[in-house]
Parts: structure tokens; sequence; C-alpha cells
């Protein structure tokens, strides 16, 4: 092989590994989870307010009341959302624009609102999504070793 064709076939792969890295890091999926739960921070208990709409791209994502959860799906390394409060029935509503950065090595993201609503820090307000697993018991019958027992000597 020639040294121009090696040079081409090398330029070529890091072309490519380059590529690969920047997808990579701006096509990364992620859920994000928003909640209208109260929220304990320092010793001060902020509490959850009565109704959230929840806008991602000018589209809205969840309409929350009090203890409630919604979701959208993302993909990159940021996250641009719109909040609409309301904090009592026929109240006023109250508009607040958040970019929080996403962090690469997590899937799943909940954002508590009310910590980001109350201006508390980032670490009060991210945490990351751990889904519990349930396991239930089947309650039919119970198969025990001597039902297989032949009695016999061996």
């Amino acid at each position: 092989m020639s040294r121009r064709r090696i040079l081409c076939i090398l330029a070529t792969v890091l072309v490519l590994v380059a590529i690969a890295a920047w997808m990579m890091v701006i096509g990364r999926g992620h859920t994000v989870y928003f909640d209208n739960k109260s929220i304990e921070y320092e010793g001060q208990k902020y509490d959850a307010i009565r109704r959230i709409n929840v806008n991602v791209n000018g589209e809205q994502v969840a309409k929350l009341s009090q203890k409630e959860r919604g979701m959208a799906i993302c993909t990159g390394s940021a996250f641009s959302f719109d909040i609409e409060v309301i904090r009592e029935k026929g109240g006023d509503s109250e508009f607040y624009s958040y970019d929080i950065p996403l962090p690469y090595s997590t899937d799943g993201i909940i954002v508590n609102l009310i910590g980001m609503i109350e201006g508390l820090p980032q670490e009060a307000c991210l945490s990351e999504f751990v889904p519990t697993v349930v396991v239930e018991e089947d309650e039919g019958e119970s198969v025990t070793t001597d039902e297989f027992d032949m009695g016999g000597d061996i």
C-alpha cells in the first residue's frame, strides 16, 4: 500500500470516530420526570402547588395537581422547559422558564418543580429515577419435595 492510501484510510477512521463521539453527546436520550410533590431541604418544608402546567418546545406535556408526576423525553445534554403555576383556584398564573443541564450518565431524571420554583440548588431539585421492582407472590399451589418422593430406599 502506498503512503497516501494509508493516510486517507487513517483520516477516514479518525473522522468517523469524531462523528461517533459527537453523536454520542448530542444524541443521548433522557426521560425527564416532573414532580409536583412537597420537598424538604435543610430543615424547611416547601409544599406542593395546586396546579402546574409543563410545556416543552411550546407543547404541553404535563398538567400536574398536587402529588402528581409527569414526564417528557428529550435528547441532548441540555433541557429547556416552561411552567405555568396556579397557586389557588381562580388565582393568577405565574410563568417560569428553566434551562437545566442533564447528566450524561443518567437515563431518568426527576425534577422537583417546587424546588425549582423556590430557587433551591440543583442538587436539591434533581435526582435520578430508580424504578422499583414489585415482586408479586403467586398464591397458587406450592410444591414441596415430598410430593416427588417415591417412598423407596435407595
